[in-house]
């Protein structure tokens, strides 16, 4: 079976199509969110989701999110005594939304549409093929976010021309794409965005006036602490959903501080956030050549898009209440979910043809010759495919040699928006021979073909003897071959996963002592109470003492402060 999966950055879920469209499948927890947070413990048991965010603030070394933003980047994270890159971690996630769905469903699932970043580069599309291959998922289809969201909220099934804009903020990154919907073909017409920008910077804006008006040092603090903090500022900034004021409250080293934050002095200190997301707007627009008054909708996706000052920006901005009757943070998936079963036939549904764009422009390097000097100047960046052509795509350029008697020619594959070569990302390179001649008296002719895969085939040919050279490119050097995807899979598989039957006693457990250490008088001694009463109930091994004894523990932290969370 197929399944769509949005692996984000502050949370992660999966969702399949039924009869009824397309349903989201709670975790092994009942919860249709699992945060995307990996734990690992002395043993070398791996926590994900909830359970490894409990660990974290108890454990912050033994810990990693929001490692999306280092997808591809070769960055190691190290938990306890391993390292691991983003796209290992990543595997983790998906390996548990894997087990989860094939527990709900009561079958296997051997395949996953999943979806990412339409501003992802190549690299970073291909890091999250290689994670979800790492939890033994076949990921034929890497699709954009925009776009799966676009088919959740049904825009395919509109009748006519339309052109919409889809605003995506998540937890840790933004696009924003125009697509435009006519018969039955789904374009993208142009994106952009920032895969540094989403609510964790909203978060960071509460944390850092909290320690202003504290005075606090920030390098003063533990990595434990920050985090609590942090904890803190997340409920603080959730508070506004519903009040113009909210309060933060923290116990640092048995002192209680409590501050109180104004919406408007909230939302002035985020206006520099407010900032870079206008830049990509009007970027995507430029692109594709289209007025703000021809867009015909305004689709919000991403959960940092429910936050009060956010859709009031987003009012402002576009002038017009945006589309908002699909829950933001279930989107993406309903939408790969319907991509999963438009790529088994599935009869139910519409068949849509999606189009997509190259998110950068695809080029090579080219030696420029001065007008002064005469000399020719290397270093020059030459565009083949420029950012936001509708893909697939082919696209021929010209070039001839430069020196008398030159009889080599290197083609570096490069990928950027900078007029130099040296700013831009490295691919690949195609190296080629050409008869000897004077400077300018050879030409060949270099075409890129861009599938809506991410596969880039170069084709170089020498034109007065048509001899042609053909190479794919597969990504720069961190890329991994099928052998060694193999061989670190087999690595993993050495990492236990936590038991399914112990994570809620476990998650319960872990609630408890981080409560316990925010807590202070009798607050506290009723934690420890409840606690040894659950604790004894475990020892035990009696399953049905354990089951009442955890459902007196929730009712009991319900009491205490609405702690628990259904």
């Amino acid at each position: 079976m197929i399944i769509g999966i949005d692996l984000g950055t502050t949370n992660s879920l999966a969702a399949y199509f039924t009869e009824e469209g397309p349903k989201i499948i709670p975790n092994r927890l009942g919860n249709h969110l699992t945060p995307s947070i990996v734990s690992i413990d002395e043993e070398e048991q791996v926590y994900v989701g909830e359970t490894a965010r409990e660990r974290m603030a108890l454990y912050p070394d033994s810990a990693a999110d929001v490692f999306k933003r280092s997808m591809g980047s070769g960055r190691k994270y190290r938990l306890g005594k391993k390292e691991f890159t983003a796209e290992e971690l990543s595997s983790f996630i998906l390996r548990s939304l894997k087990e989860d769905a094939e527990s709900f469903l009561g079958e296997e699932v051997t395949e996953a549409v999943i979806s990412v970043p339409a501003y992802f580069n190549d690299t970073r599309r291909k890091a999250t093929k290689r994670a979800g291959e790492l939890a033994g998922l076949k990921v034929e289809r890497i699709i954009s976010e925009p776009t799966a969201a676009a088919i959740a909220y049904g825009l395919y099934e509109k009748k006519g021309s339309s052109k919409f804009l889809v605003f995506d903020l998540g937890g840790g990154t933004f696009d924003v794409s125009i697509l435009e919907m006519y018969d039955s073909i789904l374009e993208v017409r142009a994106v952009a965005g920032d895969n540094f920008l989403g609510g964790e910077d909203f978060t960071e804006v509460l944390y850092e006036m909290f320690l202003k008006r504290r005075g606090i040092q920030e390098e003063e603090l533990s990595l434990k602490k920050r985090l609590y903090i942090k904890k803190q500022a997340e409920q603080c900034k959730l508070g506004f959903s519903e009040n113009r004021v909210s309060v933060m409250h923290c116990i640092l080293d048995g002192e209680e501080m409590e501050e109180t934050f104004r919406i408007t002095e909230y939302e002035e200190a985020c206006e520099s956030l407010f900032e870079k997301i206008r830049g990509p707007v009007k970027r995507s627009l430029s692109d594709a050549g289209i007025r703000l008054s021809q867009i015909d909708e305004v689709v919000l996706v991403g959960g940092a898009t429910k936050l009060s000052i956010v859709r009031q920006f987003i009012g402002r901005l576009f002038r017009r209440v945006p589309d908002t009757h699909i829950n933001p943070d279930e989107a993406v998936a309903l939408g790969a979910a319907v991509q999963a079963a438009m790529k088994e036939r599935n009869q139910a549904i519409k068949e849509v043809i999606l189009t997509d764009v190259c998110s950068f422009t695809l080029g090579t390097e080219i030696a420029v010759k001065e007008r002064i000097s005469g000399q020719y100047e290397s270093g020059h960046f030459c565009p083949i495919i420029e950012r936001n052509t509708v893909i697939p795509a082919s696209r021929t350029e010209r070039f001839y040699t430069i020196y008398d008697d030159q009889t080599k020619i290197s083609i570096p594959v490069l990928q950027g928006e900078s007029r130099f070569a040296a700013n831009n990302l490295l691919l690949g390179s195609v190296e080629l021979e050409v008869p000897k001649n004077k400077a300018g008296e050879e030409a060949i002719d270099i075409t890129y073909t861009y599938d809506i895969n991410s596969i880039l085939e170069v084709e170089a040919t020498v034109v007065s003897t048509q001899e042609q050279t053909r190479k794919i490119i597969k990504g720069d050097e961190v890329t991994m071959t099928e052998e060694e995807i193999e061989e670190r899979f087999r690595e993993l598989s050495f990492l236990k996963i936590h038991p399914r039957d112990q994570e809620e006693n476990k998650l319960l457990r872990l609630k408890c002592e981080r409560l316990y250490e925010e807590s202070i008088g009798d607050k506290r001694r009723l934690v420890e109470m409840h606690l040894r009463k659950f604790e004894e109930a475990l020892d035990t091994r009696d399953n049905s003492r354990i089951e009442e004894g955890r459902e007196e523990l929730k009712e009991a932290l319900k009491e205490l402060d609405d702690f628990w969370e259904d």
